[in-house]
Parts: structure tokens; sequence; C-alpha cells
């Protein structure tokens, strides 16, 4: 990733903005509300009709066009199917834009607050709509965009780390040590409980990506989407792993309406290792970008790596239990 196109991203202004929408046809005010997002540039804002919108720029070279639309497509049939998700909107038949070598879509605006996942209820109905998420999503494969692996996880997340400047001298050892078990012990868990039929994901399902209002969930910001094993859009919404009855209601919703496979039980805490070793990478890969050494200015010390030794310490012990 080239530093130079993220200082770049970082100089996306109020004007460049407000001239994309305009490009498209919108007519914004002014006021533009920025919303929480470091991958990549999403703002809030309303026409002089007072409806409200959210545009999403995409960070620079993360995506091709082409993946990009495959998933706008991904979310738009999953709309159509009547499945609460946040699908861009088509305009003049397209959903993708660009404006000043800035790539854009534009999204209706959809509220909502964290649901509730110590409620049974809640877990169920969750369930119920990613069941019919991953229906939609082993109907065909995606064609452009990534299958979450191994090697793209984990691998190179640790290769790329270990060849950066940030990981400290005197727990170098240490951390390769203890990524390599780890990686060695997630080979043997995918190659026996990967299952043969991966699906179309949201690939990022955790309590932030899912709006909860009085009529029920909505699913959002499915920049990650791709193909992988069920398990992966379930497991982040479970506040503990061993708790036996928050699965029960989860997958009480989830097999209304598709079947799921026990055996992928096995595959939670390699995908929480993995998880791990690539939010580290990801940190890492856009440390030149000015927003993420404002926001994340814990991540380039000492006390940071040296704790992250021993949660992976502590996650290499539950990756090796049957």
């Amino acid at each position: 990733m080239n530093p130079e196109q993220l200082q770049d991203f970082y100089q996306l202004t109020p004007d460049h903005v407000l001239d994309a929408l305009e490009s498209v046809g919108l007519a914004p005010q002014a006021a533009l509300l920025a919303l929480n997002s470091y991958e990549n540039r999403v703002y809030q804002f309303r026409d002089y009709d007072e409806q409200r919108f959210v545009v999403k720029f995409y960070r620079p070279n993360r995506w091709s066009d082409a993946q990009i639309i495959e998933e706008h497509q991904f979310t738009q049939e999953l709309e159509a199917n009547e499945i609460p998700v946040v699908a861009p909107l088509t305009i003049n038949q397209q959903t993708l834009f660009s404006h000043a070598n800035y790539r854009f879509a534009i999204y209706p605006n959809k509220g909502g607050r964290t649901p509730n996942l110590d409620d049974k209820e809640t877990l169920v109905w969750l369930g119920r709509f990613i069941g019919r998420i991953h229906l939609m999503g082993e109907a065909t494969d995606f064609k452009y965009r990534p299958t979450l692996t191994l090697q793209s996880f984990g691998h190179d997340a640790v290769n790329y780390l270990l060849a950066a400047d940030f990981i400290p001298t005197h727990i170098q050892q240490a951390y390769q040590t203890t990524t390599q078990q780890i990686l060695e012990y997630c080979e043997i868990k995918f190659s026996r409980y990967t299952p043969q039929r991966l699906l179309r994901l949201h690939g990022d399902c955790h309590p932030s990506n899912v709006l909860w209002t009085d009529n029920g969930p909505h699913f959002v910001d499915f920049d990650d989407s791709r193909m992988g094993p069920a398990v992966q859009d379930l497991w982040m919404l479970i506040n503990d792993a061993q708790d036996a009855s928050q699965w029960n209601a989860i997958l009480e919703g989830y097999e209304d309406f598709r079947e799921f496979d026990d055996r992928e039980f096995k595959l939670i805490e390699p995908l929480r290792a993995l998880r791990m070793l690539h939010y580290s990478a990801w940190l890492a890969q856009r440390w030149h970008d000015p927003s993420f050494q404002h926001n994340f200015g814990w991540f380039n010390t000492t006390k940071y790596w040296e704790e992250q030794v021993l949660y992976l310490k502590e996650q290499l012990y539950l990756v090796q239990q049957d």
C-alpha cells in the first residue's frame, strides 16, 4: 500500500465531498456529519428536501471496482428478498461513482442502536436473518471478492508485521514463535473442519454492524464481504463462546432457514486468532494515514506488543483445545 496515496485519501475535504455529491445529481446541504469509520470516509448529509443520506468514500487500492460492485450487487440481492440490509442507491443505473479520483457510493440513512446480545429473543431474531443471508449467500459464489483463508488472514499478516518495523526487538522472537504455533494449529483445524461449501458472507458481522430498531435489526457495512464458513458471521455476536444458551438462541433462529454444520464450532477459536493477527496487520498497513496515528496512538508502543504476545499465548491454548 502506497503511503502517499493514503495521504491523498486523508486530504479528502468537505468541498471534495460536496462536489462529488453534486456530480451525481444530488443537492446536499453544506453541513456534513463525519461518521465513525477508519477504513473508509463516511459522511451523513441532508439534501434540500430534508432527506438524509450517507456517502461512503472507498479507501484507494483496497478493492477493485469489480469487487466493490459485486458487494453492492450482493446487498441489493438481499434487499430485494426483503432481508434487512442497507444497500447502496442506484443512480443513473450505477451504484459506484468516481469524482476527482475518489470512488464513492450513496446509501439511505438508517439509524439504530447496538443490539442487546444478552436477550434471547434478540439472538433468535438475528439468527433468523443471518440464516436467510446465508441461504442467499450459498446460491452462487463471489467471482471477484476474496475468500477468508489462513494465508490471507494469518500468514500474510504475520509476515508483514515481522518485516515491518513495529514489533520491539526484545519480543520479536516470542511473537514469531507464538504466531507460528497458532498458524500450525489453525492449519490442522481448518483442514479438518472447513466445510466443503463456502458462502458469500457479511464477513465482519460484529455488533456495531447490526443496527437495532423497534422493528428489528438491519445489517450494515458489507465492506469486508467475502467467501467463508457460515460460523464467521455468527461467532462475533456471541458474548461468551462457552455459553450454550446464547448459541442455542442464535441457532434456533438460524436453523429456521438453513441447517448449521456443528463441526464449524471447531473453527471459532482459530477464526478469533486470525482476526487478532489480521487486526494488527491492518493497523500497521495503514499507519501512514494520519487518522490512524491519531485514533490508535497506542498501537506503535512497546506496551501494545507485549500485551499482544500475552493475548496470543492465551489464544494459542484455546486453539489447541479439541
